[in-house]
């Protein structure tokens, strides 16, 4: 079990060089929406997902999150089985922006500097594909909540939407955006 802490933005353009950064083709049905429970396909890895909310507190962004692998039939099967849409999108991995956090926040924290330089701190840059064709949704994951309060975005990144049902995989399921 882990806590996801991430902050989620709409995009005013894609980055120009895109194509030159690594991406996964993702596919994912969801089975149940609050928790959500849901099945991916991400390149030729299967699994299942379980999130749900670490807390009550208002202002908290985690939620606990659970994944087990699965095989192909098994993917299949279940995906067969979930209501709504089937998600399709291309994430593109792409390092953090350098001015992400103030120098000397980053000198306080090395294991954040670690993550930015190892790219386990990154924009995950999510383009959809039918039925959503033309939404681009960037998520940042961090370590802990105060790295997420301190983070200053990427100039092509547009409106905050954390927290915005609207914009959660889950909800897009439904088929409404």
């Amino acid at each position: 079990m882990g806590i996801e802490i991430e902050k989620k933005f709409t995009v005013k353009k894609l980055p120009e060089d895109i194509d030159s950064f690594p991406y996964h083709v993702i596919e994912q049905a969801y089975l149940n929406v609050h928790p959500a429970i849901r099945v991916r396909r991400e390149d030729d890895i299967f699994y299942m997902t379980y999130k749900g909310a670490h807390s009550d507190k208002e202002g908290e962004i985690g939620q606990v999150e659970y994944n087990m692998p699965l095989d192909e039939e098994s993917y299949r099967r279940l995906a067969s089985k979930a209501e709504g849409v089937l998600i399709k999108k291309k994430r593109y991995l792409i390092p953090l922006n350098e001015d992400a956090f103030e120098r000397e926040y980053l000198l306080s924290h090395p294991d954040l500097t670690e993550g930015i330089k190892s790219g386990e701190v990154k924009i995950e840059l999510d383009v959809f594909d039918d039925p959503y064709d033309g939404v681009v949704i960037a998520e940042v994951e961090f370590p802990d909540e105060e790295s997420a309060s301190k983070f200053m975005p990427v100039s092509w990144f547009d409106k905050e939407v954390t927290g915005d049902p609207k914009y959660s995989n889950a909800q897009m399921s439904k088929g409404v955006l």
